[in-house]
């Protein structure tokens, strides 16, 4: 599994169902989250969490979406989590309180931010700057239902922003966009994902392997940003790191280092 901070695609499996973690860590997802949450009916909450503490106690691999702050199983939850330190969490319906509290109860994992409600939007500087989080991800269905704000066209453009650039300003690494509903259209979920990353995102969540392949594409240099990058540090390398330009702009600092950056993507994305 890839550095938290480097996953692109972030695939939810129900943890009700462990004969599919297998499948779904090889799914080419850069990532799994073991959902203890939405995808788990409450009387198969225990049965789900024991599944979870054996694939991990078994050396597999994954994040775990744990239960929300306020929900009966939340505590069981972080019982069963403080014995597979390092670990990865996501919290749901995260505010600026229930992640204190869990960065407090969880020292020793990584946490991901899941903004899913009006006030986890109104804590977001606070969540971010809280020394547990490792990353913020967007729950835009939620919000949604929640909010009244439809997730059409750019309706939701300026809450999306808002998180790209508190995960900015906090040092975090980019966040990860919400995932689509649609599970046979590929050229629509790549589209979301291409969206989800114009506007600065670093990944999507996916709630099926058919949306997976579509993500990682959209995340991933295209053969033109790769041709740019690579003319871009010729030309200042040619320069001995002088005034220089190429396709007619004048190339800095903070251009040398977006080129690097999707060079380094590419190449990541190459293995």
């Amino acid at each position: 599994m890839k550095s938290i901070a480097r996953v692109r695609s972030l695939l939810f499996v129900p943890g009700s169902r462990p004969d599919r973690f297998a499948k779904a860590a090889t799914s080419g997802a850069h990532a799994i989250a073991l959902d203890l949450e939405d995808a788990v009916s409450p009387d198969d909450k225990p049965q789900a969490r024991n599944a979870v503490a054996t694939w991990l106690a078994s050396d597999g691999k994954g994040i775990v979406r744990i239960n929300a702050a306020d929900t009966p199983w939340h505590e069981a939850d972080i019982d069963m989590l403080a014995q597979s330190p390092g670990t990865t969490v996501m919290l749901p319906k995260a505010d600026a309180e229930s992640i204190a509290r869990t960065t407090a109860a969880l020292p020793d994992h990584a946490v991901i931010a899941l903004v899913e409600t009006v006030r986890g939007y109104k804590d977001l500087a606070r969540i971010a700057a809280n020394h547990g989080v490792q990353r913020i991800a967007f729950g835009s269905i939620d919000f949604t239902a929640e909010s009244g704000i439809a997730d059409i066209g750019d309706a939701m453009t300026s809450v999306r922003s808002a998180i790209v650039l508190e995960s900015c300003f906090a040092g975090l690494a980019a966040p990860l966009d919400g995932v689509s509903t649609c599970l046979d259209d590929e050229a629509g979920i790549r589209n979301d994902a291409l969206r989800s990353r114009q506007l600065g995102f670093g990944g999507k969540l996916c709630i099926h392997p058919r949306q997976v392949p579509a993500v990682n594409t959209a995340f991933m240099p295209t053969s033109q940003e790769v041709d740019w990058a690579q003319r871009v540090l010729a030309a200042i390398e040619a320069s001995d790191g002088g005034a220089t330009a190429v396709d007619g702009k004048m190339i800095d600092k903070p251009v040398v280092e977006q080129a690097r950056t999707i060079l380094a993507d590419a190449a990541e994305g190459s293995r």
